[in-house]
Formats: structure tokens, C-alpha cells, sequence
């Protein structure tokens, strides 16, 4: 259907449905974006889905707005329609985007290009991809400045773009502005998106996941930036993420995606303490922290919906521990963008002088059972354990001394006066059969690089030396014939899946590659097996087999990751930030399916994190790095509860919490 139809269509059923919506924000003063009704199509195979649905909401000046909800939502979706960025599957169908008394959905591309950067701006998810590989920092900036700010001379320009990555905290700006992307780390990537966005000095900054692939001191300061940067220039701020404890710190505003719609829409404080919609309350009590260890994380069962299902009522009622009868109204669904159920605005239970506006999407959003908010609503049981047996005296993993270096010159080895930089300087530590050993510090403290080294794959220009004992075997002394062996026992899942998984290889044929090589001996019945049942396990729909890595959000990528590295079941997993880029329910389901298998099957990790609950939740012993060198080892429990060094406190203190 031509895209001009379906608008006009659109907008007379969005008309008709409009006095049965409420506006989720009353502001004091006219908000600086409003967004009334949006609604998107995708084109899939040869139909079209809905991929958001009637959305409405607002922002003041000064004011943060968080949008939140599992991978597939529709966040980033949302991001691109009001950045008129959609992909050219994708179109819209409905609403008005009203900034500042200009409908951005009415300009024509050349218009938006005024708007886009100059009033309204974006830090998208990946830097990494974001960036362009093939031109300097430096001149990144100054062409978004050039094009929005004409009257200033190229040299001018450049100034503004070293002023910019100064305000930005980026260190070292002019070594930094000659440089390229791939030569800068992941947090002064993060920097360098911020300072193009807003170089040109907005009124809106959409931030779409800016911390999720950052540790918690980075991201503690690009938080803090952002904090300061809209205070003095009264940025509203569109934040987008799944961290919640990010969202407690910083928003004004909390909105709940589920399904290409907003279920739940009111303050930050009344979203943390008095959250009506069931999906809201499994989310929170999915956190895992220390209270929750030894028990299972409320995981949501099953899985977002594809956008190509066919809604009959309330669109979480599959997944929803408390739907009845009365969640399901066929009548409601046969006209688009009338959705059910209908908002419900809810008075508040406190004494509070905050905004009373509350809209849920639940039939039973006024009723008593609130109340479990504060009881936890059990999805899943704890899994029984066959493995009874406490941890053997003799380690699985013994690492004595561990040290990599790398040449400086051309990154290798030319002879013996190269000088050396060190990357993990002699670190020493144990892992038993059925325990968790968590690996935390700041970004390029050689966290990464340590398990790298364990599973050798750093390549030549690396050199490892010291002693790495798995189940009695020395593994740095094997060569390639004998490593296979080892690799049944040991396997990493990588920081970046989308840099991991091969683009040009099926999902079914990456789970089935290391099957097939590690594990010749088992059948192709076994394998197909196995397969679906891992992608039950880690929350991904068995049609994702015939997919591509691309046509994933960054969540789904990662589980895909996992997968692949449990196929092999191996009895030690280097776990690299696997859980970094996932939502909470994902997270929980994660990491109950992690301790599932330590518990049942005895699997030991070294998990790679910068998330602390989890290592609260998870790990029996934590080691802090800092520069290469570990300045604390203990018990998780000892370490988390009472650091001993400067630098431990340091790190714990820059957590955000719930």
C-alpha cells in the first residue's frame, strides 16, 4: 500500500481512537518534543507488521525521559522514526512528532537534515559500527559542526570539535583528533559519539544504550556528563536503555515498552515504588543481587512476541503469571491501532507531592494484588540438582604467573631490545570444579586479554608465559593438534558477538561447527537436539535457525553467543561480559541457566564482568585487576562487603544502585 495511504488511513483510525488514550505527562510548561500516536509498519516476507503502536509521550526541558523494555520492543525503532532514520523496510503510519511547534514527520528529508543534529540529535547504540572506519576523529566532529553552524571557518570549526571532546572528558585531544576509531578504546568511542551530538548544540539528545558496553567507572562519568551537560544547556533527554538502576539515577520520567507499545507510563519514583503492570514487576525482581543467591532469578517465561503475531488482547497475557479470561478481547484487535487493553490512569497510595499521572495497560491494574510488588512472582522452580557432591580439593584450573606482553613496533616481536608492554603482569589464581571465579576492573585493565591468553588465541604477537593447568594438563606447552582436546573442556564466550559470529554463517550452522569438530562422535539426531533445546534455554525462537547474525538486536547476538559456547559442554567457560548487552528477564534467564549447570553438571567460570549484582549473585571468589596486576582476591562475600584496597572501593562506590 502506497506510504502516503496508509498515513491518511492511519490517521483517522488514530483520530477515532484518541479519546479513549490519555497523555502520560502533564508538564507545568509546554514540553520541548511531544510524540502523539506514532505508529510504524515493517515489511516482512510480503506482509507488513506493526512494529510500534500508537505511542505516545512527552518531555520537558531539562527533564530525562527513559524508555525501557526487552530487546525487540521496539526502543531503538522508536529512536529512528523521531530521527526520521528508519530503515527503508519500515515506514510510518500515524502520529506527530511536535518539536518545539514543528511536526518533524511533515519535513521532507532536506528539511530534517536542518533539524536533525542541529535541533534534535542522537548517540546511537554501537559507536564501534557508528563511526566512520575511514576518517579521523578530529574531522567526524567538525563535519556535523560545519553543517549545522555555516558562519564558522573550517579552522573555527575544529576548534569547537577540540573544545567538544575536551567538555567530553576525552584525554589527550590533540593525539586523539588525528586518530581513527578502531585506535580508540570502548569508552572514548562512547565520548566521541557524545561530543558529534552535541557539537551542534540541540534542544533534544536521544541516548540509545550510551552505557552498555561500558564498566561501571566510565560509565559512572558518562553518566555524570550527561547529568551536567543537560543542566547547563536544559537538554530534554530521550534515555533508552534496560538498566534499571541507570534509569533510578537519572530519569524524571519512566515509560515500558513491551511489544511495539507503552504498557506503563509515570514518574521515576512512582516506577520504582509502586509499578502497577505485572511486566514491570517481574522485571524488577529479575535483578540479581546477593539476597537472591543460591535461588532462582524470577525470569520471564518465553519470549517477546514476533512482530508478525497476530495480537488477541493483551499482548504479555502468554507470559503473564497472573492473565485470566478477561486479558483476551478478539473484538478489540480487528481494528489497527485500537489496542487493548486500554490505558487505566492510576491514583497514587502515598502521600506525595510528585506528578500523580499513571497510565498502566492491564485490565487488573486497580486491583489489590499491587501488593506483590513486594513478593516475588515465581515464573520458574529451582532446578533439582543431581550434583550433590562438593567441590573437589584438587582445582579444574590452576593459572601460576601469568604474564602477556606485546611487542610495540608493528605490534610484534622484532628482537630483544623491542620494547614491551604489558598487559597482565604475573597474576595468579585457582578455580574449582563447580565455582565461579569473577574478574573485575575498568576497561583495558587486561581482564579480556587474560582470557584470551587461557584459551590461546591471542596469536603470535603475543607472548604468554607462566603455567596453565586444566584437569592435570599443561595447556601452554600443546600445539594446535593437541589444543583441540582441551577445547572440549574449556570455551570462551566473546565480549562482541557481532565481531564473533561469522555474518555469513546460518545460526544453525554456527551452534553445529563446534559440534561437529570438538564432538565428531555424536549423531545428527543428538545435535538437532541439543540445538533446540539451547535455544530454549537461552530465550530465542526456534525459527532464528535459518537466520543471519545481522537480522539480531545486540541482546539476542549475545545469547546467540552463548549458545554456541554451551553447545560444546565444556567444564570451564570463559565468560567475557556475556551478560552486558541483555535486559533483565534475558539476563535472569541467563544466568539460571549458568547455575543450573554448575549446580547439575559441575561447570566452573571465569566470568568477565563489570556488573556487580551479578557478581554478587553468582560468583563464589571475585579478583580485582588494575593495570595488568590483581590488587585484591577473595571470597565474594569479603571483597563486596569490606574492600580492602583503595582502588575495590573505588570501583564499588562508582556502581548505580536500586
Amino acid at each position: 500500500m502506497p506510504k502516503v495511504f496508509r498515513r491518511v488511513i492511519a490517521s483517522k483510525v488514530m483520530t477515532t481512537s484518541s479519546t479513549t488514550t490519555t497523555t502520560p505527562v502533564s508538564p507545568k510548561l509546554p514540553p520541548v518534543l511531544t510524540v502523539k500516536g506514532l505508529g510504524v509498519d515493517l515489511q516482512s516476507a510480503n506482509t507488513w507488521v506493526e512494529a510500534l503502536s500508537a505511542l505516545e509521550f512527552c518531555i520537558e526541558e531539562g527533564q530525562t525521559f527513559a524508555l525501557v523494555g526487552e530487546s525487540g520492543c521496539g526502543k531503538s525503532m522508536t529512536a529512528l522514526a523521531l530521527m526520521q532514520l528508519l530503515p527503508d523496510v519500515a515506514h510510518l503510519t500515524s502520529g506527530e512528532v511536535d518539536l518545539k511547534g514543528q511536526d518533524l514527520l511533515a519535513l521532507t528529508e532536506r528539511e530534517m537534515q536542518g533539524y536533525r543534529g542541529r535541533k534534535i540529535s542522537i548517540i546511537f547504540q554501537e559507536p564501534a559500527t557508528s563511526l566512520n572506519p575511514v576518517i579521523r576523529i578530529g574531522e567526524q566532529v567538525t563535519e556535523g559542526i560545519l553543517r549545522h553552524l555555516p558562519e564558522l571557518s573550517r579552522g573555527e570549526a575544529q576548534d569547537k570539535a577540540r573544545e567538544w571532546l575536551e567538555r567530553v572528558g576525552l584525554g589527550e585531544v590533540d593525539q586523539r583528533f588525528n586518530q581513527f576509531a578502531f585506535e580508540l578504546s570502548g569508552g572514548q568511542l562512547q565520548r566521541v559519539m557524545i561530543a558529534m551530538a552535541l557539537a551542534a548544540e540541540p534542544d533534544v539528545l536521544i541516548a540509545d544504550e550510551p552505557t552498555t558496553a561500558l564498566d561501571v567507572t566510565l560509565q559512572a562519568q558518562v553518566l555524570d556528563l550527561l547529568k551536567s551537560l543537560q543542566a547547563e544547556r536544559k537538554l530534554a533527554l530521550l534515555l533508552i536503555t534496560h538498566d534499571l538502576a541507570v534509569v533510578k539515577g537519572m530519569a524524571d520520567h519512566v515509560a515500558l515498552m513491551y511489544a511495539g507499545e507503552i504498557v506503563e507510563v509515570c514518574s521515576a519514583h512512582r516506577f520504582f515504588q509502586e509499578a502497577r503492570h505485572p511486566y514491570s514487576q517481574l522485571l524488577m525482581q529479575s535483578l540479581p543481587s546477593t539476597q537472591k543467591r543460591g535461588g532462582d532469578l524470577a525470569a520471564i517465561s518465553g519470549q517477546v512476541p514476533p512482530l508478525s503475531e497476530q495480537f488477541v488482547g493483551c499482548r504479555f497475557e502468554p507470559r503473564c503469571p497472573l492473565a485470566t479470561a478477561q486479558c483476551q478481547d478478539p473484538l478489540a484487535n480487528t481494528m489497527r491501532h485500537l489496542t487493548f487493553p486500554a490505558e487505566v490512569s492510576i491514583e497514587s497510595s502515598s502521600n506525595t507531592a510528585l506528578p500523580q499521572v499513571h497510565s498502566v495497560r492491564c485490565v487488573r491494574a486497580q486491583e489489590p494484588w499491587v501488593a506483590l510488588v513486594r513478593e516475588p512472582i515465581r515464573v520458574s522452580r529451582p532446578t533439582e540438582s543431581s550434583h550433590d557432591e562438593p567441590p573437589p580439593k584438587s582445582p579444574l584450573l590452576q593459572v601460576k604467573d601469568l604474564k602477556v606482553s606485546y611487542g610495540l613496533k608493528g605490534g610484534g616481536w622484532l628482537s630483544s631490545k623491542t620494547p614491551v608492554f604489558e598487559a597482565v603482569k604475573g597474576v595468579s589464581f585457582e578455580i574449582a570444579k563447580g565455582q565461579t571465579l569473577a574478574l573485575v576492573g575498568e576497561s583495558g585493565c587486561g581482564k579480556t586479554t587474560l582470557g584470551k591468553a587461557l584459551i590461546q588465541v591471542l596469536g603470535p604477537k603475543a607472548r604468554v608465559s607462566g603455567e596453565v593447568i586444566l584437569s592435570h594438563q599443561s595447556l601452554l606447552s600443546r600445539q594446535k593438534e593437541t589444543l583441540r582436546e582441551a577445547r572440549r573442556q574449556m570455551q570462551i564466550i566473546f565480549q562482541n558477538p557481532f565481531a564473533s559470529l561469522n555474518p555469513r554463517m546460518r545460526i544453525e550452522d554456527i551452534l553445529l561447527e563446534g559440534m561437529v569438530s570438538l564432538h565428531p562422535e555424536w549423531t545428527p539426531a543428538q545435535r538437532s537436539r541439543d540445538i533446540l533445546e539451547l535455544l530454549d534455554q537461552v530465550g530465542l525462537a526456534r525459527t532464528s535457525l535459518q537466520r543471519f547474525p545481522h537480522e539480531f538486536s545486540g541482546g539476542q547476538r549475545q545469547r546467540i553467543a552463548i549458545a554456541r559456547a554451551l553447545a560444546i559442554k565444556p567444564q570451564l567457560i570463559i565468560c567475557d561480559e556475556p551478560t552486558s548487552a541483555l535486559d533483565v528477564s534475558i539476563q535472569a534467564q541467563i544466568l539460571n541457566l549458568l547455575r543450573e549447570l554448575q549446580t547439575r553438571l559441575g561447570v566452573s567460570y571465569l566470568f568477565i564482568t563489570h556488573n556487580m549484582g551479578v557478581v554478587s549473585y553468582l560468583a563464589d571468589q571475585v579478583a580485582v585487576m588494575k593495570a595488568g596486576e590483581f590488587v585484591e582476591i577473595g571470597q565474594t562475600q569479603d571483597v563486596m562487603d569490606n574492600p580492602k584496597h583503595p582502588y575495590t572501593r573505588r570501583l564499588l562506590a562508582s556502581v548505580p544502585r536500586l
